[in-house]
């Protein structure tokens, strides 16, 4: 019976002391549970975003065949370094046609300037002076008669046939000397400013072949390195065409797509942090300088009936306060909300 009474006994103390240690790990995680509920703070809200860089487009005005590139995809260049040989030969071809043209305007224009030949103007000389010759006699023959009418030894017929002969070789001797006088002048004014005005065209049209032609070896427009190339050697390529682009790695930006709830933290001209993972979760602050609504189609809709509303997206863009050479564009920049 002793026996049994004591089993019982250690039984009970074994009990009471569980119930003991339970109802202490019960109340440490209940003050652990309340004392990160008083002092722990949630972390904060990530929002991703990615590097971008200034593209610029590589193309011309001249359509041809690609005949050598100068550089490669991920080069470095200059502004004004050659990158790249375009040939036309129908180009080619329209700039000898518009040559041929300023020449044959030019010729022209020679020949106007130059005026009437010589022969020309001597011979219209001889018909003057004819012209002069029986102008005299026509006059000499009507003042004689004149003066034999007036003494009646003619009648007033014979003068009238003389004075009407006087006055044809005064007509034909004035036409003699506006002939001689054209001649002599060459071409008319208008004829002069006509010759001289299909010159300009002509050389207009040249140039405007030569400007074509310029673009048949493109430069690079800006510093900085190939992104992409986008025809092979031997290819042709339309007007206009892009051919290659040159990413300006000294003009970098971020940009991140946010709900307006959060534009509040984040306003035109503000410094942020930010970190970037691809280089060892360096961190870097950025200025905010670019804010745009993305438009209705980036609309966050309310899930509820009442007690929340629809909440548009927008695009932030910030500029890295400090140069940082080994962002890239296409990396992913990390923005912490602050709670």
């Amino acid at each position: 019976m002793a026996d049994t009474q004591n089993i019982s006994t250690q039984e009970k103390q074994a009990r009471g002391r569980l119930v003991a240690v339970t109802g202490i790990v019960v109340l440490l995680l209940a003050a652990l549970a309340l004392v990160g509920f008083l002092f722990l703070t949630p972390p904060a809200e990530i929002i991703e975003g990615q590097a971008d860089a200034t593209s610029v487009r590589v193309s011309g005005k001249l359509p041809g065949r690609v005949v050598e590139f100068y550089v490669h995809e991920g080069d470095s260049v200059h502004a004004g370094d050659t990158l790249v040989h375009i040939h036309s030969s129908l180009a080619e071809a329209k700039l000898m046609q518009a040559e041929a043209m300023q020449q044959a305007a030019a010729a022209q224009n020679q020949k106007v300037d130059a005026g009437t030949r010589s022969q020309i103007v001597q011979s219209a000389y001889e018909l003057l002076q004819q012209a002069i010759a029986a102008n005299n006699i026509a006059k000499k023959t009507y003042d004689r008669m004149e003066a034999l009418c007036r003494q009646g030894v003619i009648s007033e017929q014979k003068r009238d046939e003389a004075l009407a002969a006087y006055q044809s070789t005064q007509a034909a001797e004035a036409a003699a000397r506006s002939q001689y006088q054209m001649a002599k002048e060459g071409a008319q004014k208008e004829d002069k400013e006509s010759a001289a005005a299909m010159v300009n065209v002509a050389r207009g049209g040249v140039k405007e072949v030569e400007a074509v032609l310029e673009d048949q070896y493109l430069t690079a427009p800006c510093d900085g390195q190939i992104d992409v190339i986008y025809p092979n050697v031997g290819e042709l390529v339309a007007l206009g065409a892009p051919i290659m682009d040159v990413l300006r790695l000294d003009d970098k930006w971020v940009v991140f797509n946010i709900r307006e709830t959060y534009l509040k933290d984040i306003p035109m001209g503000k410094e942020i942090d930010i970190e970037i993972p691809a280089l060892g979760d360096l961190k870097a602050k950025a200025k905010v300088y670019y804010i745009r609504d993305m438009g209705t189609y980036a609309v966050w809709r309310a899930t509820k009936a009442t007690g929340d509303w629809d909440t548009r997206t927008f695009q932030i863009k910030a500029r890295p306060v400090k140069p940082i050479p080994d962002l890239r564009p296409g990396m992913t920049v990390i923005y912490r909300q602050p709670q």
